[in-house]
């Protein structure tokens, strides 16, 4: 950093600095890069001395650009997806206390109601239970915890990707191997397709899956042990989970990678909407029976 001399300034034709930008203003404190006068509101600190903004705006435009491992830019900053999708779930949870709304009776799912009320699928994974709180309080810290790891990776759009088609597998889960007529409600399909999904990562990077393996195991352990816990939606959201992150991760290099990446996505709901019209089909002759 380098200083005038400001009784320079009274010297016979001495020049007074100015900055370039605000040529009004006098300074003398030059920047550390360019040598020209900065005033302080142009003046940034830099890790030695002083630099200009016009400076520091031209680092930044020549440093390498952070990319994911699918190619688009990296986000710094907070899970936008992540904090959405718990803030979605938190207001449908106060919404579930207020009398009349009755919303876990209405959005819900039952593999019985599939024919007449498929979006019930969907709309049950931003669905908890209000007698057993701990359940949204789970969820919603796993789901934190998973995606704040795996949507800087994925990004935003492929992050709320898998966990919407898991979330779908889930019921898909519960369809094919559930109790028809049980009411099941929560994020758990679409939590476990995130544990899928980090166990398909870590496998493509070849890191290490021991701590993964064991925490699946001890939800699984307790999906299976617990009783009220839908361990089909569980087994369903994790197999969802692992293809799509799957055919995301393992898309061939190339100019047409995105084009063979989310045709994989979409061969995976082909093969969920297959299996929900069958299911459906197998429920059909008690389905008329049940009104939810």
């Amino acid at each position: 950093m380098s200083y005038g001399v400001p009784t320079a300034a009274n010297s016979p034709g001495a020049q007074v600095p100015v900055c370039p930008r605000h040529p009004d203003r006098v300074s003398y404190v030059r920047c550390q890069r360019c040598g020209r006068p900065a005033c302080t509101e142009c003046q940034r600190q830099a890790a030695v001395g002083i630099q200009c903004v016009d400076c520091v705006r031209e680092t930044a435009k020549a440093a390498p650009v952070k990319r994911t491992m699918f190619g688009g830019v990296a986000r710094g900053g907070r899970p936008v997806i992540t904090f959405g999708l718990i803030a979605l779930c938190v207001l449908v949870f106060i919404g579930e206390w207020i009398p009349g709304l009755n919303l876990v009776i209405n959005f819900g799912y039952a593999p019985v109601t599939t024919e007449t009320q498929p979006w019930r699928m969907l709309t049950s994974v931003f669905t908890h239970s209000t007698g057993f709180p701990l359940h949204i309080l789970l969820n919603m810290y796993s789901l934190y915890v998973l995606g704040s790891v795996l949507e800087p990776i994925f990004g935003r759009l492929r992050f709320f990707t898998v966990f919407l088609i898991s979330g779908l597998a889930g019921s898909v889960g519960v369809l094919l191997i559930g109790n028809p007529e049980q009411l099941v409600v929560g994020a758990s399909g679409g939590i476990f397709g995130l544990f899928g999904a980090l166990f398909v990562l870590q496998l493509k990077r070849r890191g290490d899956l021991r701590q993964i393996l064991v925490l699946l195991v001890i939800n699984a352990a307790i999906g299976f042990f617990v009783p009220g816990i839908a361990w089909q939606a569980h087994l369903g959201g994790l197999i969802g989970g692992a293809l799509v992150a799957a055919v995301m991760l393992y898309a061939p290099a190339g100019a047409s990678k995105r084009v063979l990446e989310w045709g994989g996505v979409v061969v995976v709901l082909l093969i969920l909407l297959v299996l929900t019209v069958w299911g459906a089909a197998s429920l059909h002759e008690i389905s008329k029976f049940y009104v939810f």
